[in-house]
């Protein structure tokens, strides 16, 4: 039976394309899909962490010329120039190669001093380089981070040139060019700095404070200008020669400091302070010793006043002869001037007499001091028992003048009343007498009025006698209960007939 006929499906024609290899294309495809992103992870990864950089090297391209060993273009094969800061790059294995490096870090009170590895070579005498020659960089790295090719720069490490106060840094400069004598202004031939851009000691000096100055290129001397103190003791004290013969020893201090405009010359001149001790101070201190010491006899040296002279006049002498070496004379202190014994003796013991008599004058005037300062006390007693009197004087006078001026206020509150009473009571009698006055019109006027009403009633009943009965009547007729008569004449009720009127005819 025949196969491919039972199975239709795989006959195909001549010109149909093959689709069994397929499969594995696709396979093929999904795997590199699959594998390249690990690849570049793992094998193109360039990834410098913190503090690191990442320096490059091209396997490809042009050729290095001979001598050089850093590429300066990216075109060219060997190790880069520029390198990569810290984070996440991808290059290509088969072009790139690389190298993980530390930062360089200059601490901090220190400079970094950067020597160029590529480049031109120096021309002979000079160790800076230019711009594009190998060398020492005349710029130096203050503290910080940096992100140099260790292949194409090379950094030392120094401390700061630091400056305390009191002091100043001279500075010498080692690089520039020399000016032979015959170069210089007539001026400038005798001095010993030197302008900028020439070798030698500058005229310029750095206050205090932290400079970052390349050592290569500059030196930094510091001096004290604060004031300083010698002692002229032992073998560095003063002996001459008094006008009578004898030896004479001072000691004694001296301070000193020098100045700041000057100091550059004169630690170039001179040297350091032990230098300038031992060529400045000294000798001229020796010298006018000397000259004056030979001018007073020995016994001069031992009285106060000549010793104090002499030491005001080596002062003065020092102070002006030092000044335009740089050098300013604070004071000088004469502590002792040792005589020789044979006449320190007498000296001593006249000094002790005088010293004697001196002491018992001075008792003298501190009796009479004392003296004077009881009979101070005395007065001062007097004084303030008097002005305690005066006190109590003026006390008194001020309080009876205060009781009298009271006394007249409170005679003159009483006037001010008894005036006023008397007032009060004029118009209180007054009062009673208008009081007394209208009462007297009142009643007048009442009896005045009861008078007229009386006559009116006396005029109307025409007589009194019939307003008197008719009052009777009036008051005692209300309290009538029983009436007693009689028809006799002369009984009881006669009483009243003389108030009955009178009839026509004579009859009641």
């Amino acid at each position: 039976m025949n196969t491919s006929a039972s199975k239709p499906w795989q006959t195909r024609p001549a010109n149909m394309p093959s689709f069994a290899k397929l499969p594995l294309a696709v396979m093929f495809i999904v795997t590199a899909l699959a594998v390249l992103p690990v690849f570049i992870w793992f094998f193109c990864r360039i990834e410098p962490g913190a503090g690191e950089i990442a320096v490059l090297i091209r396997k490809t391209g042009a050729d290095l010329p001979p001598g050089q060993i850093i590429a300066l273009s990216p075109e060219q094969k060997g190790i880069q120039l520029e390198v990569l800061a810290e984070g996440r790059y991808f290059k290509n294995p088969y072009t790139w190669g690389w190298e993980l490096h530390r930062i360089t870090d200059i601490p901090a009170g220190q400079l970094g001093v950067v020597t160029r590895l590529y480049g031109d070579e120096l021309p002979s005498g000079e160790i800076l380089a230019g711009e594009s020659a190998k060398g020492i960089m005349p710029e130096v790295l203050r503290p910080g981070k940096y992100r140099l090719n260790p292949y194409a720069y090379m950094v030392e490490i120094y401390d700061a040139i630091s400056i305390r106060p009191g002091h100043v840094g001279v500075m010498i400069s080692l690089i520039g060019h020399d000016v032979l004598h015959h170069e210089l202004e007539p001026d400038q031939r005798n001095s010993m700095l030197v302008a900028e851009g020439v070798k030698g000691v500058q005229n310029r000096v750095l206050d205090p404070g932290t400079y970052y100055l390349n050592p290569y290129m500059v030196d930094v001397v510091e001096v004290n200008l604060q004031s300083q103190r010698y002692g002229m003791s032992g073998d560095d004290s003063i002996s001459f020669l008094t006008l009578d013969g004898f030896t004479v020893t001072v000691e004694g201090t001296i301070e000193y400091a020098l100045q700041r405009d000057l100091a550059s010359l004169l630690t170039h001149r001179v040297g350091d302070m032990e230098d300038i001790i031992k060529k400045v101070i000294l000798p001229r201190a020796r010298g006018f010793s000397r000259i004056e010491g030979s001018k007073h006899p020995a016994i001069n040296f031992i009285v106060g006043e000549t010793r104090q002279g002499f030491q005001n006049d080596l002062e003065n002498h020092l102070r002006e002869r030092c000044r335009p070496w740089g050098v300013d004379i604070r004071s000088v202190l004469v502590r002792k001037i040792t005589v020789p014994d044979e006449i320190a003796s007498i000296i001593r013991e006249r000094e002790v007499a005088v010293q004697n008599a001196l002491k018992f004058e001075q008792q003298i005037d501190q009796a009479k001091s004392q003296a004077e300062l009881v009979r101070q006390e005395m007065l001062a007693v007097q004084n303030k028992e008097k002005v305690q009197a005066d006190t109590a004087r003026i006390r008194a006078v001020i309080n009876a003048r205060q009781d009298q001026a009271v006394r007249v206020i409170a005679a003159e509150k009483e006037r001010e009343v008894a005036r006023v009473e008397e007032q009060a009571a004029a118009l209180q009698a007054e009062a009673i007498i208008k009081t007394a006055e209208g009462d007297r019109d009142a009643i007048r006027a009442g009896n005045t009025a009861e008078a007229s009403v009386l006559a009116d009633q006396t005029k109307a009943f025409k007589g009194g006698m019939s307003l008197a009965r008719y009052r009777f009547y009036q008051t005692i007729g209300p309290r009538i209960r029983s009436v007693l008569s009689s028809d006799q004449e002369g009984g009881i009720g006669s009483i009243f007939e003389s108030f009955l009127p009178v009839k026509e005819g004579g009859a009641r």
